[in-house]
């Protein structure tokens, strides 16, 4: 064994009085990881919650968690729960990261999840349940109360067995327990989906796919145990868990979370807790950014020391160049620089990352001609061109990593600045979908059609490569819309829309078609924001966003529906889920403003 000393950058033999942290080796796994973290660095913090994202509520040393850990995987194996399936179902905090860690302890496959609100619909749940067979679940006795009255409707829900972890009178009969020998091959966790384009489906991530994702974030983020993390992102979804729980152990270095509610709530907390705990690494989608510009005053500017800041990470939804600017341009007199932007792209079907820049470098635009776009060709523009778009550089390959852009159709390798599907494959690269073998084959199982090099994981994004292997990505395969023959980047029209009038809400719009070939219908959907309510004139907001549309894309919207603050279906990290509005749309289900609905055009 070998550990690294402060001062040291190679391995040297181990020395208890001098160690800073020790290094994860190939063919290490995470209970491995978090054991030696106890046993060489007991009293490190690991991980801080703060309660409403401003005062610390408690903490976890790596000694306590792995004690705590310990413990309850005990309880789990003696219930015979090895290879099953577990719901954690967890506000956030620190009881989830414990329970998360005692389902690999005890071999047991966690199935992430968020606890859903009181009187609200379980179907979702319920289908969670169905497709993973989950047998036990584990969670607070808040939530369990908070569910008694739902559960009397879903008696399937009420056979399951619930384990709440943060009052246990049940203690292991026997402590000395052989916990699982864990493999890379073994399942660690299923992720389930967000469902950006589809229902939720569960991908199964294995310790291997695991250890290769943490090793390359560490690698392109330039971690080390002196980096200091925070987070607000949910710990169900891949940002969340990996990122800002899973890395930091990883990398040996604390990370300070909230609640992604309390951060909604006050955006000025999320920075508040970089400066006040100095950290290096935090970030989340571009819709964060946006709101800390909005919503932040000069008074809490002048509150703010964000010189720490190293690597502010972005990604999980399309990155706006403007929004970069304007976050640096505000920030930058609190000691934020654009440097510190690490604009990145990943998902949970390669565990989390798969392409990021250099830690050191501002990120790198292109503006490109938008109707050539719209044919899959790659022609730089100026920005003060009126047909331009300007992408954002989401790195380039790491660890071995490969990255392919593919025709769709021909299902063959495209040249560079020539936009086709985002194809992936490595270590990375998740096992597939739980009990669905033929969305696994679809989705994981891809071959080149001339070289049959593969198998690859098709993304189901859009994107190409620049010249010098800079990966730009342009948006989702499924949601292109196809307009008398023409291909429409939804984002593109959405961007239009929101920026047509002050009282539609940034982010928070779908555009998509309906109708058949040769009779598409563009239909519009945008929230208000909440302070134009009781001003709101329609006609004037849906004639603004009907003439620029028409200007900058030269389509006639259909139909637009204006519908009320914070409604619109999102995933969970914030993406637009524009198959989920249309199928609201045409059931007529969405929560529309009277008033809030255009006469259909002809």
């Amino acid at each position: 064994m070998y550990l690294y000393d402060d001062n040291t950058r190679g391995s040297v033999p181990f020395k208890r009085t001098n160690v800073a942290f020790w290094e994860p080796f190939p063919g290490e796994n995470l209970v491995s990881i978090l054991e030696k973290r106890a046993t060489y660095q007991p009293s490190k913090t690991a991980y801080i919650f703060l309660d409403r994202g401003e005062t610390e509520q408690c903490s976890l040393t790596y000694e306590q968690l792995n004690k705590k850990a310990r413990e309850l995987a005990a309880i789990l194996q003696e219930s015979q729960l090895q290879g099953e399936r577990a719901l954690l179902m967890y506000s956030p905090g620190i009881d989830f990261i414990i329970a998360f860690f005692a389902c690999l302890y005890a071999g047991v496959i966690a199935v992430p999840i968020y606890p859903p609100r009181r009187n609200q619909s379980l179907d979702r749940l319920k289908a969670i349940i169905d497709d993973c067979q989950a047998k036990e679940v584990l969670t607070t006795s808040t939530i369990r109360s908070n569910l008694e009255n739902s559960l009397i409707h879903y008696p399937e829900l009420q056979r399951l067995s619930w384990l709440t972890t943060d009052n246990l009178s049940t203690i292991a009969k026997n402590n000395n327990l052989s916990f699982t020998n864990i493999q890379k091959d073994n399942i660690a966790f299923l992720q389930y989906t967000s469902g950006s384009t589809g229902n939720p489906k569960g991908v199964m991530v294995t310790h291997g796919n695991l250890l290769h994702n943490l090793s390359m974030i560490k690698q392109a983020f330039g971690h080390t145990s002196a980096s200091r993390g925070l987070g607000w992102l949910p710990l169900f979804h891949d940002m969340g868990l990996i990122g800002n729980v899973l890395q930091p152990l990883y990398a040996g270095f604390p990370c300070a979370l909230m609640s992604p509610v309390d951060f909604l709530q006050k955006p000025y907390r999320w920075l508040k807790a970089v400066s006040q705990y100095q950290a290096t690494t935090s970030g989340g989608p571009n819709f964060a950014y946006e709101l800390c510009v909005s919503k932040i005053t000069d008074e809490q500017l002048e509150t703010l020391d964000l010189r720490s800041w190293e690597v502010a990470f972005t990604g999980a939804e399309p990155i706006r160049a403007e929004t970069l600017e304007a976050f640096a341009e505000k920030f930058a007199p609190c000691g934020f620089r654009k440097e510190a932007f690490y604009p990145c792209y990943g998902m949970a079907e390669a565990t989390l990352f798969i392409t990021g820049g250099l830690s050191f470098k501002a990120p790198t635009y292109k503006t490109v001609n938008e109707k050539a776009l719209e044919e899959n060709r790659v022609v730089e523009v100026d920005t003060s061109e009126v047909n331009s778009r300007t992408l954002v550089s989401c790195g380039q390959e790491w660890a071995g990593q490969q990255v392919k852009i593919v025709n769709p159709d021909t299902l063959t390798e495209c040249e560079d600045n020539q936009v086709g599907e985002i194809w992936v494959s490595g270590n990375s690269v998740a096992q597939g979908y739980w009990q669905q073998e033929q969305k696994t084959e679809e989705t994981f199982e891809a071959y080149l059609s001339d070289t049959k090099e593969g198998p690859f994981l098709r993304t189901g994004d859009l994107g190409f490569f620049s010249s010098d292997k800079e990966l730009f990505v342009t948006g989702r395969l499924k949601d292109v819309i196809i307009i008398r023959g023409r291909n429409h980047y939804p984002q593109d029209i959405e961007l239009t829309a929101e920026r047509s009038h002050p009282a539609l809400r940034d982010g928070c719009g779908a555009a998509f078609v309906v109708g058949n070939t040769g009779n598409e219908r563009l239909i519009i959907v945008q929230e208000i924001e909440r302070t134009y309510l009781r001003k709101l004139n329609h006609h004037e907001v849906i004639r603004s966003i009907r003439e620029a549309v028409a200007k900058y894309h030269g389509l006639q919207v259909h139909q637009v529906i204006l519908i009320r603050t914070a409604t619109i279906p999102k995933t969970s990290s914030g993406k637009i889920q524009r198959y989920r509005c249309k199928e609201q749309f045409l059931k007529q289900m969405l929560d529309d403003l009277p008033q809030g609905r255009l006469q259909k055009t002809a």
